[in-house]
């Protein structure tokens, strides 16, 4: 970090939207403090940040379970994590401090900057046992026990560890399985943190979208610490005062010349979102609304045996789609994408795979998709163990409306577990006309996103309704 002319605008050094509980104390000057010891120089945002984040209680444990920062790109969060980092290093005496981002690339650049920083101080370095630096087991030790590791986030990663801190940069690419993995490690800790730290949500964003809705409520949230840097929804994007309320570094590391560049070369919708933190609206014209599918999303349904598998293919086979379909424990229809990758050459033997372990009552394919083309490899892979189907137009049509009805507002008889592929599927889907008796299905297309993930969950669901009874074996949960 670098200092800034005396005389130069800056952008906006506190948030336009924050929640802070009452604090005592905070231990947020005496990290800054440490930080700008080893050369890492914060911004007075930065600064704000780090005391309300850090304040305490009469009782010294943190005021705030959740701390959330949602900022553009290139402002520079990733020096708050820093700062954060290094004070549950040599400060808090936090045993273990757990850093993940959704790309492993991006970890390990936050790994990166810390070991600098510690390199280049004698006080901090002689405080080192071991630096590992093999890739994907990075992290620090101390003489005195204190550990910094660097992973990126999965299904299963962060089990089997016990963190004090929790920093989850990136946070607008969290899904409820990364979130179930990594919370539980901080279950026993005395005095546990979470940081989620990010630009504005995606459409897809469903976890960060629901600390943003808590941030933003009127409710007071008693362990929940909200910063967000953005410009309201209705700001002209061409409004240099917007520009400054949303981009707390314009002026410092950011500049009117640059931002001009990008609103020149990025669409609207991308500009809003990725420099003002004015995140895409949900609740427009999407053939299926947004906010109605984030309603729907729950990673905790399991669906019981029997179940149905289906393929779609891109019109093109650029792209190949595996759904699933079953009944949740109390009744509801469950779907998921199993699968998805480009090109076809690997459905058949990963159906194979499936239905091997699986047992499921029926595969099924639409006649007119480009997914026929597998129809008699998929019939000699897996025919002999369970039906391969085939679904008519008329299917097809029974299929959509059947889909279409659960999920209604007044029925929502649907759920999903989020998968983000699915979900920019459905975001981009489109009707086409069946005939002339106001029958439609989903378009393949004239879409701008691929959307056989959305058709191979219709024709799953559609298939488990029509071929379920076909199987007789003992209910049990498929995973």
């Amino acid at each position: 970090m670098t200092n800034w002319p005396p005389a130069a605008r800056l952008g906006a050094q506190t948030p336009r939207v924050s929640k802070v509980p009452t604090y005592t104390s905070t231990a947020g000057p005496e990290c800054v403090e440490l930080a700008e010891s080893v050369g890492l120089v914060l911004d007075p945002w930065q600064r704000y940040v780090l005391k309300h984040g850090l304040g305490e209680r009469p009782d010294g444990k943190w005021a705030a379970f959740e701390v959330a920062v949602i900022v553009a790109r290139q402002n520079g969060k990733g020096a708050i994590i820093t700062a954060r980092e290094l004070g549950g290093l040599y400060l808090f005496g936090e045993d273990l401090i757990l850093h993940s981002a959704h790309e492993f690339k991006t970890a390990a650049e936050g790994f990166r900057r810390v070991l600098t920083l510690i390199n280049g101080s004698d006080d901090l370095r002689r405080r080192v046992k071991k630096v590992i630096s093999a890739h994907g087991e990075e992290g620090i030790e101390l003489l005195t026990g204190q550990r910094l590791r660097f992973i990126a986030r999965s299904r299963g990663s962060g089990r089997g560890f016990s963190a004090d801190t929790v920093i989850l940069d990136e946070a607008f690419a969290l899904n409820p399985d990364s979130v179930a993995a990594m919370l539980p490690t901080m279950s026993a800790r005395p005095n546990p943190q979470i940081w989620y730290l990010s630009s504005a949500p995606l459409v897809d964003s469903f976890q960060l979208r629901k600390i943003q809705q808590r941030g933003r409520g009127p409710e007071p949230q008693t362990r929940l610490a909200y910063f967000e840097w953005s410009a309201p929804r209705d700001a002209a994007l061409d409004d240099r005062d917007a520009w400054y309320q949303a981009n707390p570094a314009l002026g410092i590391r950011l500049s009117e010349e640059i931002i001009k560049a990008e609103r020149e070369a990025m669409d609207d919708v991308s500009f809003a979102r990725e420099r003002l933190s004015i995140e895409e609206d949900i609740t427009d014209d999407h053939l299926i609304p947004m906010d109605l599918w984030a309603e729907l999303a729950d990673r905790s349904e399991r669906m019981l045996d029997p179940v149905c598998l289906a393929v779609d293919v891109t019109p093109e086979r650029s792209a190949s789609s595996i759904g699933a379909a079953g009944l949740t424990p109390a009744g509801l229809m469950a779907v998921d994408l199993v699968d998805h990758r480009p090109g076809t050459g690997w459905v058949v033997p990963r159906m194979t795979e499936l239905v091997l372990r699986h047992r499921p009552c029926a595969v099924v394919l639409d006649e007119r998709s480009a997914a026929m083309a597998l129809y008699q490899d998929l019939v000699d892979a897996v025919g002999q163990r369970t039906l391969v189907a085939k679904t008519s137009t008329a299917d097809l049509a029974e299929a959509t409306a059947q889909f279409w009805r659960r999920i209604q507002p007044d029925t929502l008889t649907l759920r999903h577990p989020g998968h983000p592929a699915l979900t920019a599927a459905v975001a981009g889907a489109r009707k086409r006309a069946l005939g002339g008796d106001g029958a439609w299905a989903f378009t393949r297309r004239d879409v701008t996103v691929d959307v056989s993930p959305l058709m191979a969950v219709v024709l799953a669901a559609w298939g488990h309704g029509k071929f379920r009874h076909r199987v007789r074996k003992p209910l049990v949960a498929y995973a």
